[in-house]
């Protein structure tokens, strides 16, 4: 029993040195290793990397409660990820408790980690000498859902009532500001010349798993009560291929309702991530 209680406390000492020592996703070369510690029945990586297992079992240090997986991630990349922990019976999803790095969103936060040769993209970050657009917000009295709604606008810099702009709908739009940055995103596109300078109205659903299931009363709200009021306030391009509709997951959905009900409005569609299996548009375009 000695050598064997030695060998133990030995094996703990190493792993903890391994993990004092080491960052995590321990990265080498183009492999990244993902580490877990403690105690367990079986442990996964959980992931939505286009091409890959969603689920991949990390395997068990041999008289340990380390367990670790090994994976070559794509050049560039930047994954979301969770470990699903097994014990006693019970499953549960959690975030990497060895890695600082977290993406939030909506539904709460994910760990991070990227592959060889990622830079994130300097355009999401506040550019000093970017001047910065503005934001309005004012409300929308909808006779469709029969009570107010929230809307917040973009108006670029130098925007002037004399000029004529495209016009962006975004669909989750507080979202979009939240976990996105999309301020500043759409400040430093325009100020590099990268996108024509834009109003871009900023709109949220109090009911989006409703209203976003290409529900006809959102679609009629868009482009019969949304659309007209920004044009009365705005000076908006008044022509389909100058106005988008723009939206993720279920707002992706509902984008792709609104423009498949009113293809004379809207020309253009920014779709991300649509929940497309999961709704029907429907048989008519216009309700």
């Amino acid at each position: 029993m000695a050598p064997l209680a030695r060998a133990r406390r030995l094996d703990r000492s190493r792993i903890d040195r391994f993990l004092e020592e080491n960052d995590f996703p321990l990265q080498v070369g183009r492999q990244t290793t993902f580490v877990y510690r403690g105690k367990a029945d079986s442990v996964c990586l959980r992931h939505w990397i286009h091409g890959l297992p969603t689920s991949q079992p990390l395997a068990r240090l041999r008289r340990s409660d380390l367990w670790h997986l090994t994976l070559e991630l794509p050049e560039c990349s930047r994954v979301e990820y969770k470990l699903e922990v097994e014990a006693n019976g019970q499953r549960r999803l959690i975030r990497d408790p060895l890695n600082p790095l977290r993406a939030y969103d909506p539904f709460g936060s994910n760990s991070v980690c990227h592959g060889i040769g990622y830079e994130t993209p300097d355009w999401t970050q506040p550019d000093p000498e970017a001047r910065p657009g503005e934001l309005e917000e004012w409300s929308l009295l909808s006779r469709t859902f029969g009570e107010e709604r929230p809307v917040q606008v973009y108006l670029p810099a130098r925007f002037r009532t004399t000029h004529s702009y495209p016009l962006l709908i975004v669909h989750d739009g507080s979202d979009y500001l939240r976990y996105s940055s999309l301020k500043t995103v759409l400040d430093n596109l325009i100020y590099r010349l990268e996108i024509a300078p834009l109003v871009a109205a900023l709109t949220d659903s109090p009911d989006r798993l409703t209203e976003y299931a290409a529900d006809p009363r959102h679609a009629r709200f868009i482009a019969r009560e949304l659309l007209p009021a920004l044009e009365e306030r705005y000076p908006l391009e008044q022509r389909p291929a100058a106005r988008g509709l723009m939206g993720a997951s279920f707002g992706a959905v509902a984008a792709l309702s609104t423009a498949w009900r009113f293809p004379d409005l809207f020309g253009r569609l920014l779709l991300q991530s649509g929940s497309f299996a999961f709704t029907d548009i429907g048989e008519s375009r216009r309700s």
